[in-house]
């Protein structure tokens, strides 16, 4: 292939991948923002990510069958053409019930975009360097959607609130409609593939994932033994997916390899990745909501994000260098101790932290999840397509599970963690603001003497000092509680760096176990 062309699909890769991503993180980062403009309540508003993220965790697997069953022009097309019919709906948007249903829709037309990014990436290299080269570049890709978003949603806000924000989604899926026509994939033959049995077990595994999903993205703002119906929810989802399983483990040709998933180094790569989804929520999760517990908005914070977004490109393109001289579990030995350094440094986080403290920690965050994603991805890929088409569908399974399910598990996990933690330290700073002490005192009558020009009456007065000290209470405790999460992940991201030089030194026992004469390659 020229090497123009090549560029040329690398460029259309980073065009889908963008489209995508920006799809989806314009309204989920942005809910405080315009849940005026659709009359909806913070509680309220998560549901825009639930109705998104419920389709969209389990489609990639039925797509992949879809693809190789109906070829990849069809699909590219059919792809395109729904992702644009959903970007417009979402001008059309007027309150919070239109809202959902068109998140909903969107869920589900956003899905093969990110596949198309896939192939469009590794369409533009040879078969050598497809999971080396290629497979950093996409992963790469998929961390670039979320500090794009950040920089670009001011202007987009001020220009027209919600449909601001879609209109540019609407204008980048019409840019990415001519290059399925102008770059079109290598399409394999097409082969009958799909049956009766893999449709009724793809709805069983997408009703599954998609209430996984709405618990995850709902649970917290509902608080999860509050409502009865998220537990309604959770067993549909455990029944839904107990009854795949066990209709594949008895089909000759099953949709997703029950067994093959379960082997030791399936399980081994799920944790694996999970346990880095736990990590890099330090910066997708953690970090946007302290700035938005602090009062602090997007125009606030362009630069911070424009150094995130600098070192997920280095981040990315090193892994990419490295893995294409052949490194790879190296490449976590470096990465891991980046992240262990930021989250450890941003544990240190107080109510006056501000952008310009995080500017290292973040880049270092931002290099070491670019970096690690790749190699930990590579060894299931090259299993997969080892042993055939049909084993993509599993792995996939492990994919989603991983990057979807594992991002709301981290969100829902670490918001949780900060409410519980923010209700302790509440406590603990409660248990000594005592108006017997007099420094107490005088901080609630500085307080209180910013109304005293308008306030004449002592007594209420000094309830309006107390109330705004109680207020100051409530932030420290935030503030307490964000640098518990944050330290939280530096002791995850530490044990997995543990683990990592157990595993390595095992692999090296065994080796030169079973060959005292060569060391292990890698």
């Amino acid at each position: 292939m020229p090497a123009w062309k090549g560029l040329a699909y690398i460029l259309s890769s980073v065009m889908f991948f963008l489209t995508q991503g920006l799809g989806m993180n314009l309204a989920l980062a942005n809910l405080t923002q315009i849940q005026g403009t659709i009359a909806a309540t913070t509680t309220e508003s998560a549901w825009l990510s639930a109705a998104y993220m419920a389709p969209n965790v389990s489609l990639a697997i039925g797509l992949v069958k879809i693809r190789m069953q109906y070829g990849i022009r069809n699909f590219a097309e059919i792809s395109i053409f729904g992702f644009v019919l959903a970007s417009v709906l979402n001008l059309f948007v007027s309150d919070l019930q239109s809202a959902i249903i068109v998140r909903f829709l969107s869920g589900i037309a956003a899905a093969p975009l990110s596949t198309l990014g896939f192939l469009y990436m590794l369409e533009a290299f040879p078969p050598a360097k497809k999971l080396t080269v290629g497979l950093s570049l996409a992963m790469m890709n998929t961390t670039l959607a979320a500090p794009i978003t950040r920089l670009v949603s001011p202007s987009l806000l001020d220009f027209g609130e919600w449909r601001g924000l879609y209109t540019l989604e609407m204008g980048l899926a019409l840019l990415v409609m001519p290059i399925i026509y102008l770059l079109p994939l290598t399409a394999p033959p097409r082969v009958k593939v799909i049956n009766f049995g893999d449709i009724v077990v793809y709805l069983l595994v997408a009703i599954g994932f998609g209430c996984l999903a709405v618990v995850l993205s709902v649970g917290r703002p509902y608080w999860w033994f509050e409502v009865p119906w998220l537990g309604v929810v959770l067993v549909v989802c455990i029944a839904t997916l107990l009854a795949a399983t066990l209709i594949d483990l008895n089909r000759a040709t099953p949709l997703i390899d029950i067994r093959w998933l379960l082997t030791w180094p399936n399980v081994r790569m799920t944790i694996v990745l999970l346990v880095f989804r736990m990590i890099s929520a330090e910066q997708t999760s953690i970090l946007l909501i302290y700035y938005q517990n602090i009062g602090l908005l997007y125009d606030q914070l362009q630069m911070l994000y424009l150094i995130i977004l600098v070192f997920s490109l280095v981040g990315g393109l090193t892994c990419a260098a490295l893995m294409n001289i052949g490194y790879g579990w190296q490449i976590q030995m470096v990465a891991l101790p980046l992240m262990i350094v930021a989250a450890f440094m941003d544990s240190q986080v107080t109510s006056l932290t501000r952008p310009e403290q995080m500017y290292l920690s973040q880049a270092l965050m931002a290099a070491g999840i670019a970096l690690f994603l790749p190699p930990a991805l590579s060894p299931g890929f090259r299993a997969a397509f080892a042993k055939g088409p049909f084993y993509l569908v599993t792995f996939f399974v492990i994919f989603l599970f991983t990057q979807s399910i594992g991002s709301l598990i981290g969100t829902a996990f670490y918001g949780t963690l900060i409410t519980i933690r923010e209700k302790f330290h509440s406590s603990v700073l409660v248990e000594h603001v005592l108006l017997t002490d007099p420094i107490v005192a005088q901080r609630a009558a500085q307080l209180s003497a910013s109304y005293g020009k308008v306030i004449g009456d002592p007594q209420l007065l000094n309830s309006e000092g107390l109330a705004l000290l109680g207020t100051q209470v409530t932030r420290e405790a935030y503030s307490l509680a964000f640098g518990d999460a944050f330290f939280v992940v530096g002791v995850i991201a530490l044990l997995a760096f543990v683990v990592l030089i157990l595993h390595r030194l095992v692999v090296v026992v065994q080796a030169r176990t079973a060959d005292p004469t060569n060391a292990p390659a890698s």
